[in-house]
């Protein structure tokens, strides 16, 4: 498998990114306009009614984004010229057979013009809907892959995940695929379509039952969590996300496929400028917790790895990945899949690091509360296991609660929001410890060798190419890239 130049070959190439809004697609798209505005077409599949709102999507949600600017500054006010002639906005819904597209017209033109599908739609919340969730992560991959089968010059869908669909696994996890069916904890029983019958059936019964929209969510949301942990999965996000994956590789047949497999994803490391995110993103909900003082202790061990990757180098291994496949055989599937992360480092980053650095940076740029205050920050204390984080709450806050809560009673709630002030607080804590503790004390370490060899094929590139295109973990200094790109790129995110 050869390389050749990345920006050759997707000059005059057309492609359709899905999820087209969402973070990682607004770096994809702006990269490709950025490094080859000769791009033939780039079609963004957008969640809208019609051509209209998808066209105001467009501008409010990705085009109008300071994301954009360097591109506004290279090409100035030619840039509305080059929007117009090489984005088409396409109004959809992935969740939908044959993408929701209602214009046969535009979904032959799409079928008869794409080179490349990039699938990125997902909705990466830990505790979505699971209705929403199964749409959107499962079906909407097996829906990407049955209108790629359509497209008759298409070379290469890629389709994006996450490593985590390994779960809690401990140890070195490959880059190998999940089999239909195929459960983390040896349940059977597993079958992606009777998921989907029984989503469909718990939402009829609850329409009949006269249930309001808020008691729905609330019940699909547990429905989601618990289907999950019945088959060894630790959230709705990750389950719906292995299942995805599982349609793909049962049902691809021929089909030219890459699944892209990203770690933790943060903010950009370089490109189009350092410390660019959109949304208070898995890790950051501690780190912005933590700054604004509400998170003075957590559970975690601090020896466990944080496999992180700045978003503009998940985009650079998305890119070189589309390229190494374009006109090759359908690989079997233990090649198609690309783990990007960067927990194989010789030192790789640890929750201790987060820890010190945090306290570096609030410390010296305190966070300004509502009331123009600054928050004084302490060294996060972080409780190594669940019985010494539920004896610390109980002495630190459940007891001072109880307290109030009794004084209250005595003095017509003189200390009210002193107690609702605790009471959000230890509520913060909870659901963050809920959400995220399978990844405070994870133990597995993800495997990166097919990704290695795209990393080599770009070492061997030209000397721009080469550094357009970087993806290796290895570039990062961790102290600088947090003190000076990610945590200010959080506050600045956040105060906008």
């Amino acid at each position: 498998m050869e390389l050749g130049s990345i920006v050759q070959l997707l000059e005059d190439k057309a492609i359709l990114v899905t999820g087209a809004t969402g973070f990682l697609a607004k770096i994809f798209v702006e990269k490709i306009l950025r490094v080859q505005p000769n791009v033939k077409k780039l079609y963004l599949l957008l969640r809208a009614a019609d051509d209209k709102s998808a066209t105001q999507r467009l501008h409010d949600e990705m085009i109008g984004k300071d994301l954009f600017r360097v591109l506004r500054e290279k090409w100035g006010t030619n840039m509305d010229s080059l929007i117009s002639e090489k984005v088409v906005v396409v109004p959809g819904d992935l969740s939908l057979e044959d993408l929701g597209l209602n214009n046969s017209f535009l979904r032959d033109q799409i079928c008869n013009q794409i080179d490349f599908i990039v699938n990125l739609a997902a909705t990466t919340k830990f505790d979505e809907r699971y209705d929403v969730a199964l749409g959107i992560n499962t079906l909407g991959a097996k829906h990407a892959l049955s209108f790629a089968k359509k497209c008759v010059r298409l070379k290469v869908l890629v389709h994006v995940s996450t490593a985590y669909v390994c779960g809690e696994k401990g140890g070195l996890i490959l880059e190998t695929p999940y089999h239909f069916g195929e459960t983390l904890n040896g349940t059977p029983g597993l079958d992606i379509y009777a998921e989907k019958k029984l989503v469909e059936e718990k939402l009829n019964g609850f329409r009949a039952e006269g249930a309001t929209e808020e008691e729905i969510t609330l019940a699909m949301k547990d429905l989601g969590i618990e289907r999950a942990k019945r088959y060894g999965w630790p959230n709705t996000y990750v389950f719906t996300k292995a299942m995805g994956e599982m349609l793909i590789g049962h049902l691809k047949e021929n089909l030219s496929v890459v699944i892209i497999r990203p770690t933790i994803v943060t903010s950009t490391l370089k490109e189009p400028f350092p410390g660019w995110i959109e949304g208070v993103r898995t890790i950051d909900s501690l780190v912005v917790g933590y700054g604004k003082g509400k998170l003075p202790f957590f559970l975690g061990d601090l020896k466990t790895i944080l496999d992180l990757m700045p978003a503009d180098l998940v985009v650079n291994a998305m890119i070189v990945a589309m390229v190494a496949h374009a006109n090759q055989p359908a690989y079997d599937d233990h090649h198609m899949i690309y783990q990007v992360g960067s927990s194989m480092m010789s030192t790789p980053l640890r929750i201790e690091k987060l820890q010190d650095v945090a306290f570096r940076y609030f410390s010296k740029k305190t966070w300004i509360n509502r009331e123009g205050k600054a928050v004084k920050v302490g060294k996060l204390l972080m409780l190594s296991d669940m019985d010494s984080f539920h004896r610390y709450l109980a002495i630190r806050y459940l007891l001072p609660l109880k307290g109030l809560e009794l004084v209250n009673a005595a003095l017509c709630q003189y200390f009210k929001i002193m107690h609702l002030d605790l009471r959000r607080k230890i509520n913060f804590v909870m659901r963050l410890v809920e959400l995220y503790k399978p990844y405070l004390f994870f133990k597995g370490v993800f495997d990166d060798m097919t990704t290695e060899k795209l990393r080599l094929m770009v070492r061997d590139q030209s000397g721009a190419e080469a550094d357009m295109f970087y993806f290796d973990p290895k570039c990062i200094d961790w102290d600088d890239y947090f003190l000076n790109v990610h945590l200010p790129g959080i506050v600045k995110y956040i105060f906008n």
